[in-house]
């Protein structure tokens, strides 16, 4: 624990509202002379308002202390109760004993002991904390326990203290006669900013530390923005972060401590992981083959190509519609023309022409792009390849069908009986395809 390590000798941001830690900036100390003069000058009731964790119990533990020799003093916190426990919890608080009583012998016996007092010079106070949680019945007999008075004053001092709902709930028509009733009305408001290092010191103080500041002042401006000035915020976040001090050996504690502590009670975001972008793979890019492929793999590829030319070319004569499709692993395209039916030209996505770039020309790409395909001037319709140099018969089967057999030989040597030599092609020469469902 810190205790030792920051040479104190109790705990001073506690969790109990214990009254020697009360520190009375000017909004609490007016509270608290507000509600000792109406106790003093028997004005009957009043009410102290606050938001949680303003200290407001505290307070009320502070005004209890300095009446405790001249009154009888009744401190009721239980509130989830009706009328006959409310009664009940008074008198018990209040030293008298009323088990088995109903509610009248109940209001019997608090009416003698409020005469007894009265004679004898002392004020008989009740606080109610949390009275907001009260329901509309025991309020009305909290009502009621004020009628108990004599000529000249009243018998009870009433104090009903809670959040701000209370004060809502008071301002309802139907409890309008015990609004009424409520001579003085208190609230408490978070400290100032510059009464939150005093708030601090004063505790550390009460708790036995002398020395250096504890807190930097860029510590404590922190506090004071990450608190709002609520005390139990501002005990929560001095409490984690002498903690932290100690855990990390840091004598003074500084903005950065605080901040750690209020990230662990939520007050500030946790910082979000930097984005990092995904690893960048290792595995070497595909390469693309060149020609020779092997059998297989010129196979598919050909098989592909060959029926994206057949659907080509039922489109074409269809509707003459341009189609642009992406490379199919490939670097260029071939323009797919036909007959005067469909004039318009297709582009066709191919594989890398198997014979390379032509010898020759200043753009190999461009050369790749050049009109390899054309329509037969007998046969309307039918397509034609033109030949490219350093092609052979067996190696275009292969990469516009797929295969090279005697059969698709045969067929290819009937379109186009002047093939004598299948390895000797001119360039520039039209050869005819088969029809789209062939070879």
């Amino acid at each position: 624990m810190f205790l030792d390590f920051y040479r104190l000798r109790e705990q001073p941001f506690g969790v109990t509202p214990d009254p020697r830690y009360l520190y009375l900036g000017p909004g609490h100390r007016e509270a608290l002379a507000s509600l000792f003069y109406g106790i003093e000058t028997g004005r009957g009731f009043q009410s102290l308002i606050a938001e949680p964790g303003m200290g407001k119990t505290t307070l009320l533990n502070q005004l209890l202390l300095r009446w405790q020799h001249t009154a009888r003093t009744a401190f009721v916190f239980q509130t989830q109760c009706d009328s006959r426990d409310l009664v009940r919890h008074l008198l018990q608080d209040l030293g008298l004993e009323c088990e088995g009583l109903d509610v009248v012998r109940q209001q019997v016996v608090l009416n003698e002991l409020l005469v007894q007092e009265a004679k004898a010079g002392k004020h008989v106070v009740l606080i109610i904390d949390e009275a907001q949680n009260l329901t509309d019945n025991v309020l009305e007999t909290v009502r009621l326990l004020s009628d108990f008075e004599a000529p000249d004053k009243k018998l009870l001092q009433i104090i009903l203290a809670g959040q701000p709902e209370l004060a809502r709930r008071l301002s309802r028509p139907c409890l309008a006669q015990l609004r009424q009733r409520i001579a003085i009305q208190a609230r408490l408001d978070a400290l100032p900013a510059d009464q939150v290092s005093r708030y601090i010191n004063h505790r550390l103080t009460v708790a036995g530390y002398y020395g250096h500041p504890l807190f930097s002042p860029e510590a404590l401006a922190l506090v004071v923005k990450q608190s709002r000035g609520i005390p139990r915020l501002i005990n929560n976040l001095c409490f984690n972060a002498l903690s932290i001090g100690c855990a990390t050996g840091r004598r003074v504690i500084d903005s950065h401590t605080v901040k750690e502590a209020a990230v662990d009670l939520g007050l500030e975001p946790r910082a979000k992981p930097a984005n990092h972008p995904p690893p960048t793979s290792t595995r070497p890019a595909a390469q693309t083959l060149s020609f020779p492929q092997s059998v297989s793999s010129r196979a598919r590829g050909g098989l592909a190509r060959r029926r994206l030319i057949h659907a080509s070319v039922l489109l074409g004569i269809a509707g003459g519609v341009a189609i642009h499709l992406g490379g199919l692993g490939g670097v260029g395209t071939s323009r797919l023309s036909f007959g005067t039916q469909a004039s318009t030209a297709l582009t066709v996505p191919t594989a890398a022409h198997p014979s390379g770039p032509v010898r020759g020309t200043s753009n190999p790409v461009a050369t790749q792009q050049s009109t390899l395909f054309r329509s037969s001037e007998t046969d309307s319709g039918a397509p034609t390849y033109v030949v490219q140099r350093n092609d052979t018969l067996g190696r275009l089967c292969l990469w516009i069908f797929g295969r090279y057999d005697r059969s698709v030989l045969a067929k290819l040597r009937t379109l186009n009986p002047w093939l004598t030599n299948p390895d000797h092609l001119e360039t520039g020469q039209l050869i005819r395809l088969p029809p789209t469902d062939q070879p």
